[in-house]
């Protein structure tokens, strides 16, 4: 997408199902992106914006379900999540101490567009999620400010840029420059066709430990002369979005699958990380006001998950490598990421 090359570019093809016309979350119908980038000499952060579908998320919500793989985090949301099903935002990534103006920002859109917010509505819960990109970013000064968050939902598109953008500006990942990336699958189940889509904020794992379809790709980085980097766990963000019906169990057990996508690139989940998942399927809305005590609503049988599970799998493997080859050498406050495309002659 916008012209960037991604790894199947590259002649890499990751998983056997087919993609989707773009090969991005956003080829789940309603789902778009936007971004808000920070890029100056030592700060280097932003903010990406998911927007679940084009109604209204607050008065039509969605099934959803979250799942910590590890939980060193700041998110915010992830609690009603996992006692009501629901999400009724718009989802927000950005760094870790951005999380608190990016909750105000994400309130005040959510108010403008809902006048009976705190009034007879009740409130609202914010989706915020974060990663640490403090190697490359000076995220002390907090950059980040209400007019990024309200600018990332409003340039948010169908086609949108990966890598070093929006809250992958500062992100490292595998000791490499990291940031956003994304994929999707189509899904033949029963008669239906589905489509599931993942987009990742990835700042995690060391060097030694990346793996490319099996190939020891980090290894072979370090023994040609690269220094290896001590770094903390770091963290990522995975979002999952299907239109396949499914209830919030269903995407619960999705949501898990997301670690094993992690896994196949190398990741092994550190002590330090904040590793999260977060599905939703946009095949059910939930009306804020329903007419009647009961709704109806579809959800695929359990006999025909697997192909849903496998598509996630390759979709969350898939945007890790494709945040890699997307990303654009970074100098910043504490050193230099350099892109995975440096080392092409190693795949």
């Amino acid at each position: 997408m916008n012209n960037q090359r991604r790894i199947r570019d590259y002649g890499i093809v990751i998983g056997s199902l087919p993609t989707g016309n773009r090969n991005s979350i956003s080829d789940v119908n309603g789902v778009t992106v936007g971004h808000a980038t920070l890029n100056s000499e030592t700060v280097k952060t932003g903010v990406t914006a998911l927007i679940p579908h084009q109604g209204n998320p607050f008065r039509e919500k969605l099934m959803a379900a979250a799942h910590v793989i590890n939980g060193y985090g700041k998110s915010i949301g992830i609690m009603q999540i996992e006692e009501m099903g629901t999400i009724e935002t718009p989802i927000i990534l950005t760094n870790t101490l951005s999380v608190g103006i990016a909750c105000d920002a994400l309130f005040e859109y959510m108010l403008k567009h809902n006048e009976s917010i705190g009034l007879s509505a009740g409130t609202v819960n914010p989706l915020v999620l974060e990663c640490n990109d403090y190697y490359l970013n000076d995220i002390r000064g907090m950059h980040v400010k209400r007019e990024h968050i309200l600018q990332g939902l409003a340039q948010a598109e169908a086609d949108f840029g990966e890598g070093s953008v929006g809250a992958g500006t500062g992100m490292s990942c595998y000791e490499l420059k990291g940031g956003i990336g994304s994929a999707s699958r189509s899904c033949a189940i029963g008669q239906g066709e589905y489509t599931v889509g993942v987009l990742v904020l990835t700042n995690m794992g060391k060097t030694k430990d990346l793996t490319i379809n099996g190939k020891p790709v980090g290894r072979m980085i370090i023994a040609q002369g690269s220094s290896e980097q001590e770094t903390d766990g770091g963290s990522i963000i995975v979002i999952i979005a299907t239109d396949m019906p499914l209830s919030e169990r269903q995407l619960k057990r999705t949501a898990r699958h997301a670690a094993i996508g992690i896994a196949r690139t190398g990741g092994y989940t550190e002590s330090g990380s904040g590793e999260i998942a977060i599905a939703f399927s946009t095949a059910n809305r939930i009306s804020h006001d329903p007419s009647e005590a009961l709704f109806d609503f579809q959800m695929i049988h359990e006999s025909t998950i697997d192909l849903l599970f496998r598509a996630v799998v390759e979709c969350t493997e898939e945007s890790i490598l494709n945040s890699l080859f997307t990303a654009e050498t970074t100098t910043g406050r504490g050193g230099t990421r350099h892109s995975l495309k440096e080392y092409i002659s190693y795949l």
